[in-house]
């Protein structure tokens, strides 16, 4: 039997949580960006944070 058993560990773990609120507005663009893209709600936030940064250069 492998001594290795259950989940593998991520490479880089997203173990950080945020709560956020959101208005209706900003809750239905999100849903409709995601569902266009085919992404998470979280990984939608980490694109326009990369994008933030990105925009500081």
């Amino acid at each position: 039997m492998s001594p290795r058993t259950g989940r593998p560990k991520a490479e880089n773990p997203k173990d950080v949580r945020y709560s956020i609120r959101l208005d209706a507005e900003t809750e239905k663009k999100l849903q409709e960006y995601c569902k266009k893209h085919e992404i998470t709600k979280g990984e939608a936030i980490r694109q326009g944070i990369r994008m933030l940064m990105n925009a500081e250069k």
